[in-house]
């Protein structure tokens, strides 16, 4: 297709007229694949005779084709695209990358990011070529936004990964350093230099972001560099040409260099320039840094934050990234040294009114309640926020320097508070007000510790916070109701000052102001959580719920579920009148909360997702609550049942975790699974062959309850069979090679569930399980899983030890298995500890396997055998009765130990700051030598490392499986080792007599402690029966 032909397509393709587009589209992806077609696409890109509205759709068509085709997504699959038109496209970008405007100058930009990280360095090794000549020959723009991705892509790689980077840096900075010089050397520059100086910070930044070049430990080198950000960092920002809007002028480009500038130097500083995080080869830099360098950038900063108290303009990211720099000085005693002249007006002159509610939070206030709310709860606003970074700064002075600063501020609070209390009606000062709340809520941990402000706090709250619940300005009101959630759980020494402020946090669920109902809704869940007499809240309850729910329908906000969580948590069973009520206003609140998420797919607001997971969790903490109910989920489950099944494809890929937890309750607690519930089977297992591996060991506890509690439903439906389906999931599984051990864990314990389960039912089962077990046992490597999967085959002769002896005989493996089990069993560790099989449920599942076998006749175990299973099953038998046994002590002990560690001391921060600053020790330096007390304290507590010097899966033998039912839980394996016996003896008697005559002392010695311990065991479980009624066990994710 010509050029003047594929013009003529891509303005159809733009046509207000859907059949013209639905035509133009299909030729499009008719010639997508012919030769020059690429190439011609990217001449009309740069076409400047081209309608720019063509040229835009020709640049978004190239670059949707460049990301879905440039490189194959499927290892081995060929390119859609010619080497021969790869060369073309990219020498051509290259070449008009700079040249096109900026609207298509960010598309090229995207098809660039796509090459360089498909092709460099290997299929485009002549690109660094390229740029060190441009750099030279005056293309310095292309140059530079071109290095800058190519930058990017290593800026978060480590080890071998980010070894490219030194030869980029090598080959580029020499010239960039010059080019940084000559730029700032020009005398009123124009915005084009600026945007130049952008792209080299921005190329510095992506460079040493993980870690420092080589290059740049060179003190001249690296003096060079610090002399041009200093010089940016300390010069005025223009006037001429500076946007008169503030949202305008934060993105105009001398205020990037300004914060790109902050940026790096902040990242230098708390990265590479402190002395105790760096490990002893760069030591030496960070000395060299906080030498030469941190003093003064810290000065400056001082300096560019004090335009703020005469009202000049510096924007939030700025004064957030100086501020975080300030914090970080806090714990250094030669930066605090230089900050202690100016810490006065800092404090309060610059960092308090930072804090003060101000014109455009109540702009914001008045105007968009909703967008207040939303960025008054997002962390994602935290991290660019003045206020935030003002509040933590004045968090981490008195935790570092508490002793010499808590008293200024406190005064300074008291100080507001009595202008506040004193000033008419008319003039008082309520943003100061605010401000003085805020940092009491900001100081709330500090004050809650130390004397004597911590004995005052209730005084402070009656006179100074409680009052504000009935403000005439509404951010007061809010903000009264923030700082009494954080002061909830402190002792009132009058509980009716309790008892009025949590109605007044209530009373504020019906504020006519939306901020101060969501602030009042999130300091409840405080007050219920400290409350002492459910009493208060009890009556209350349903108006409560009904305000919160009108609330949750009007905000999405994780926040209010927490607040939920917490009213469930308390009141247990007494929510079950109301749970078919917070079921209904959850899902709906769920629905919409995902039809805003995608609505907004383009967006990148995390709130959505967040109150998504929110409300599904709230879900899952209801549905425990009312467990002991299971007469209720009947009504439950056709309210959440829609949105589990919507929510198992793939559109619940992010919240996949919360939708499985709720499917493990719904299979759990209800009396019966019902068959709507069990069409969520084909969705988990279509989802688990598709999309949802990571999730395996969740998906198991539902596919777990499914055959455990529907057993009946399990083995006898047939459309769809969910016998075959489970199968070919475990064995595609099983059998696939590019899966890690541990991601088949899962597998292995469904194979058990089904033996457990399913015994002298799935015969025909068995033999394909037990294949493709001792397949996959052939080439593990793991140990523990080695161990699961002989679990398998213990599992397989517990439900019938004929079939699976004579399938491991047609295997022609049982020798090797038993050899290996055997040997397994009989591995210690050179502290004496079992290697293997360590949990109590391993050595159950494997003594009730090989007891199994003790029942077969002569001629399918031999005598041999028959002694070699009885003596390792003694063994195991006593191993596991002193597992047992030191468990039962352990839990008696627990209580003293909790009570050990609940032991704290007030006042740690104030000791350490009078000690250390007398030793000129730094505050943080103060605290790793404490760790490193505890660490050598803790050292006596765990073994050596002889000990533990082949146990490289110990977090492996962490597992819920105690916590899931199974059959064999009610099977005693003492007792069922003696009724074997016993039946071996009424059976055979002379086989039975020859075993027992042929045992060494030891073995006999053992089989008395068994036989006697399972005469007692069996008088424990009669006692028990006769004296407990059967309870339900609480599932447990």
């Amino acid at each position: 297709m010509d050029h003047q032909s594929l013009s003529i397509i891509l303005r159809a393709a733009i046509s207000p007229n859907p059949d013209e587009r639905k035509a133009a589209e299909e030729s499009l992806n008719q010639f997508q694949y012919t030769p020059q077609h690429l190439v011609r696409l990217l001449q009309i890109v740069v076409d400047g005779n081209c309608d720019m509205a063509v040229r835009q759709v020709a640049s978004i068509y190239f670059k949707n084709f460049i990301m879905k085709n440039w490189s194959p997504h499927e290892p081995g699959k060929q390119s859609n695209v010619s080497q021969n038109d790869k060369d073309m496209a990219r020498e051509n970008i290259l070449v008009f990358v700079a040249q096109v405007p900026p609207l298509l100058r960010v598309q090229l930009g995207e098809c660039l990011k796509t090459i360089i990280h498909a092709d460099y360095p290997e299929q485009w090794p002549g690109l660094l070529h390229w740029l060190k000549h441009s750099l030279q020959d005056q293309q310095i723009y292309g140059a530079l936004f071109v290095l800058r991705i190519l930058s990017r892509k290593y800026e978060f790689k480590s080890d071998d990964e980010r070894t490219p980077v030194y030869l980029i840096v090598e080959e580029t900075f020499p010239h960039l350093l010059d080019i940084f010089n000559k730029l700032v050397q020009i005398g009123s520059p124009p915005i084009d230099v600026a945007e130049l100086i952008k792209l080299i910070c921005k190329i510095f930044w992506s460079s040493i972001y993980l870690e420092i070049p080589k290059q740049l430990y060179d003190p001249n080198v690296f003096n060079a560099w610090m002399i041009l950000f200093l010089n940016i960092l300390e010069r005025p920002v223009p006037l001429d040409g500076q946007p008169a809007d503030p949202e305008q002028r934060k993105s105009w480009e001398w205020w990037k260099v300004k914060k790109w500038t902050v940026h790096i130097l902040n990242r230098l500083y708390i990265r590479f320039g402190d002395v105790r995080l760096q490990n002893p080869e760069n030591r030496a830099f960070a000395q060299m840094f906080q030498k030469n360098y941190a003093g003064k950038i810290l000065e400056c900063h001082l300096k560019l934050l004090n335009v703020i108290r005469v009202g000049s303009y510096l924007p939030d990211r700025v004064i957030n990234l100086i501020l975080q720099y300030i914090c970080n000085s806090v714990s250094k005693a030669s930066m605090y040294q230089l900050l202690q002249p100016n810490l006065g007006v800092l404090l309060f002159e610059i960092i308090f009114p930072l804090m003060c509610f101000n014109d455009n939070d109540q702009k914001l206030w008045d105007e968009d309640p909703h967008e207040y709310v939303r960025k008054g709860y997002d962390i994602i606003e935290d991290l660019y926020s003045p206020r935030t970074a003002a509040m933590d700064f004045i968090t981490e002075l008195v935790r570092k320097r508490g002793k010499e600063n808590l008293q200024k501020l406190s005064q300074f609070i008291v100080e507001v508070f009595k202008r506040y209390d004193e000033a008419p009606l008319k003039h008082k000062p309520y943003r100061q007000k605010d401000g003085a709340l805020l940092a009491i809520g900001a100081l709330c941990d500090k004050l809650k510790q130390t004397a004597p402000y911590k004995s005052e706090l209730e005084l402070m709250l009656v006179q100074h916070v409680f009052p504000e619940f009935n403000s005439p300005v509404g951010h007061l009101r809010a903000k009264a109701a923030w700082v009494a959630g954080l002061y909830a759980h402190i002792n009132f020494s009058d509980q009716n000052n309790f008892r009025k402020a949590l109605h007044s946090v209530v009373a504020g669920l019906r504020d006519p102001e939306l901020p101060v109902r969501v602030d009042s809704v999130v300091a409840l869940r405080s007050f219920i959580e400290a409350c002492k007499d459910l009493g208060e809240i009890r009556p209350i309850l349903p108006q409560l719920l009904d305000e919160f729910f009108k609330l949750i329908n009007e905000v999405e906000n994780e926040d209010l579920v927490f607040t939920l969580e917490a009213v469930v948590d308390k009141f247990g069973e007494e929510m079950a009148p109301y749970a078919l009520g917070l079921f209904q206003n959850l899902a709906g609140a769920f629905w919409k909360c995902m039809s805003t998420v995608e609505a907004n797919e383009e967006g990148d607001d995390p709130g959505g997702p967040l109150a998504a997971v929110g409300y599904l969790r709230a879900i899952g903490t209801i549905l425990e609550s009312v467990s002991r109910l299971p007469h209720l989920f009947v009504h439950i489950e056709p309210i959440l049942l829609p949105m589990v099944q919507r929510m198992l494809t793939t559109d619940g890929q992010e919240i996949l975790e919360e939708v499985l937890e709720i499917v493990s309750y719904l299979t759990f607690f209800p009396p019966t699974i019902s068959l709507e519930m069990w069409s969520l089977w084909p969705l988990i297992i279509e989802a688990l062959a598709d999309w949802a591996i990571d999730f395996f060991p969740n998906i198991r506890i539902p596919l777990h309850n499914f055959i455990s509690r529907g057993t009946t439903h399990f083995l006898t439906c047939k459309d769809p069979d969910y016998q075959e389906s489970l199968w070919i999931m475990i064995s595609s599984v099983m059998a696939n090679k590019n899966l890690p051990d541990g991601d088949i864990e899962p597998a292995l314990k469904l194979i058990e569930v089904v033996f457990q389960n399913c015994k002298g039912q799935v015969d025909h089962w068995v033999e394909p399980y037990l294949k493709i077990t001792v397949e996959r046992l052939h080439r593990t490597q793991k140990q523990y899983l080695k161990c699961l999967l002989i679990q398998v085959i213990a599992n397989a002769l517990y439900y019938n030890p004929t079939l699976a002896l004579s399938i491991l005989h047609k295997l022609g493996v049982a020798t090797d298995i038993f050899g290996l089990w055997f040997q397994m069993l009989q591995q210690v560790k050179k502290s004496g500890v079992r290697a293997n099989f360590r949990r109590e449920r391993d050595k159950k599942v494997c003594c009730l396997g090989l007891t199994s076998l003790l029942a077969l006749p002569a001629d399918q175990l031999p005598s041999e055998a028959l002694g070699r299973v009885f003596r390792t099953t003694l063994e195991l038998l006593i191993q596991y009765k002193d597992q047992v046994s030191e468990a039962a002590k352990d839990d008696e002990s627990e209580d003293e130990d909790d009570n050990m560690d609940s032991f704290e001391t007030d006042d740690e921060d104030d000791v350490g700051d009078g000690s250390n600053k007398e030793m000129g020790v730094d505050e943080d330096e103060a605290d790793i030598i404490k760790l490193q007390k505890f660490s050598t304290q803790a050292k006596s507590f765990q073994p050596n490392e002889d000990e533990v010097e082949d146990d490289d899966d110990d977090d492996d033998d962490q597992s819920d499986d105690e916590e899931l039912q199974s059959p064999i839980d009610d099977v005693d394996p003492f007792v069922f080792f003696v009724d074997t016996m016993k039946g071996l003896q009424a059976s055979d008697p002379l086989r039975f007599q020859n075993l027992t005559l042929t045992l060494e002392f030891q073995y006999q010695a053992l089989a008395g402690s068994v036989a006697e311990h399972a005469e007692q065991r069996r008088a424990e479980i009669k006692e028990r029966n006769e004296r407990l009624l059967p309870e339900d066990h609480i599932f447990r994710k």
